[in-house]
């Protein structure tokens, strides 16, 4: 028996597309959530189109389903809606009565325009946790524009830390804005939850992808607060360790991340260089901060003679923290992403085939993440839902402030 999530129960409404909000409601939907992907008649989700890769059919011919789209979209069912109609907005009204969350990510007033927003819908479902995900929020001066993880990126400041010293500005390599905002949502969704549990009342979440990556400056971030002077851009250096970074060998690349003094001296061992760690520029990590282009310097030409795998067994006997530079199917042929799951093969529909999606990261002994549904074809449950909907299989909640004790996921 394959076991519920825990989140079974919770019904998501899913008016988003892209990445970000799809990526909180995978998430969502992993935990056990039911959730509703309403998708544009005929094109759906943009990043359906985001290929090639696409998924094939046995005989070769490529499927509406891009790489990109499956990555964010399992555990899902596809409705075909289109909101600019009235008809299609009142679908839209009658379905949130059904759920308890809400999730889109149009441009701040779109939905209002369509009856939709969040003061509209809260009259009629007062019950509902709506999250809008936007670039910039649903205020200040730049509140109108649109949202894209490139953009967040710029704007939020992690393009200015990212690349070499010498070169320009650069972006992480996957949509990282995106995701984390995403990450953001699904927290702050939980929590609205619990809240609605236990008064009934739903609220409204204003995230923005500039505020999320803006919180995930993190170390860099303070660093700014704390002393009045913006980071510098490293590379593959770390600004407060050193030596904490990539160094070419004789047959690549390797990490050395050098945690703490004690550590060095066992790696100055390994290397056969010994005096290192006595020389007072090196013997601590604020003197190899003062010194860095020496000490880099020296370890640089002893490394280039070495082969990696005999320094990187030599750094794990000695506790010594490094590890390989993998290319992405090295990463996931690893022997610890077998051990892990973190490739998962669901039944495709559309193409008739199975995919390989990117297994979820969360470990829960009690109420496993479950992969119920490959990412579905667009408009495939349209009949289903409206179906469940005409005969009332999902009624809406009724519990309210004062009314007695809110009713649990098995209630709804």
């Amino acid at each position: 028996m394959v076991p519920q999530g825990a989140l079974h129960g919770l019904r998501v409404l899913d008016l988003s597309r892209i990445l970000a909000g799809p990526t909180c409601t995978q998430l969502l939907g992993d935990l056990g959530a039911d959730v509703i992907k309403v998708e544009r008649p005929g094109r759906g989700d943009d990043t359906r189109a985001w290929g090639p890769p696409f998924v094939e059919r046995a005989d070769g011919t490529p499927t509406t389903e891009s790489a990109y789209y499956l990555c964010a979209n399992r555990n899902k069912r596809s409705i075909a809606v289109d909101l600019s109609t009235e008809e299609g907005a009142d679908t839209i009204r009658r379905l949130a009565d059904t759920c308890d969350v809400l999730v889109e990510n149009f441009k701040v007033g779109t939905l209002t325009k369509y009856g939709l927003g969040f003061e509209q819908l809260a009259v009629r479902c007062p019950h509902l946790v709506y999250c809008s995900i936007t670039g910039f929020g649903q205020t200040g001066p730049h509140a109108h524009r649109a949202g894209y993880d490139l953009l967040a990126q710029g704007f939020g400041g992690i393009m200015s830390l990212t690349g070499m010293p010498d070169g320009e500005p650069m972006k992480v390599g996957v949509g990282i804005a995106d995701v984390v905002c995403g990450m953001y949502a699904a927290t702050s969704i939980l929590a609205a939850v619990r809240h609605q549990e236990r008064t009934g009342e739903g609220q409204h979440i204003d995230l923005a992808l500039v505020d999320a990556q803006l919180a995930w400056l993190v170390n860099a971030g303070t660093h700014y607060l704390t002393s009045g002077e913006a980071p510098a851009r490293y590379g593959n250096q770390h600004p407060n360790i050193v030596p904490y970074q990539v160094f070419q060998m004789a047959d690549g690349h390797i990490i050395v991340a050098v945690g703490n003094d004690a550590q060095f001296g066992r790696f100055c061992e390994l290397l056969d260089r010994a005096e290192w760690a006595s020389d007072p520029r090196f013997a601590t990590n604020s003197a190899r901060l003062a010194h860095r282009d020496a000490i880099v310097e020296r370890i640089a030409e002893r490394l280039r003679g070495l082969t990696s795998t005999w320094v990187l067994d030599g750094m794990e006997v000695r506790g010594i923290p490094g590890g390989p530079i993998h290319t992405v199917d090295q990463a996931f042929t690893s022997d610890q992403a077998r051990a892990r799951e973190m490739i998962v093969t669901l039944p495709h529909a559309p193409s008739g085939q199975e995919v390989r999606l990117i297994g979820n990261p969360l470990k829960l002994s009690r109420t496993p993440v479950t992969y119920r549904h490959a990412p579905p074809a667009c408009g495939a449950d349209t009949d289903q839902v409206l179906a469940e909907l005409e005969e009332g299989v999902h009624r809406r909640r009724s519990t309210a402030v004062g009314a007695g004790a809110p009713s649990g996921p098995e209630g709804r």
